[in-house]
């Protein structure tokens, strides 16, 4: 892992905490996503070399609705770039922890993903996030 890529905020209002932390970090967004598969619009905030993504269910069986049913708004995971996500989910599945999907997928931001169950890092949801080359 290279780096913290970005986190990942659950929200209910996405134009309300876009106005939110907008104000807080002093910066608009600078892309607005949505992601099918995930089944949520993101928005992504640059603060130096890492990013904020805020994350509005587009469905109520979104993973995102039912993390905000549960727990409320507010942290929902942390992402760390990868060089080579295939070797890094080998390694990660070697090393005892249990992924919650069995082969990269598309991601927002131009990103292939893999998310690390909460109960195998003590309660936190881990995305890897490795950049698409684009050839």
């Amino acid at each position: 892992m290279t780096n913290v890529e970005h986190i990942g905020i659950a929200v209910t209002d996405l134009a309300a905490a876009e106005a939110v932390y907008t104000a807080l970090l002093n910066t608009a967004p600078y892309k607005r996503e949505p992601v099918e598969s995930e089944q949520v619009t993101t928005s992504f905030f640059r603060v130096n070399q890492t990013k904020i993504e805020l994350l509005e269910a587009t469905s109520p069986d979104s993973a995102i609705a039912r993390f905000i049913e549960r727990r409320g708004e507010g942290v929902h995971h942390i992402a760390f770039e990868v060089e080579d996500i295939v070797a890094e989910m080998e390694r990660l599945r070697n090393a005892g922890f249990t992924l919650l999907n069995e082969v990269p997928k598309k991601g927002a931001d131009n990103k292939l993903v893999c998310f690390v169950h909460p109960k195998s890092a003590n309660g936190v949801l881990i995305e890897l996030c490795q950049e698409v080359k684009n050839r």
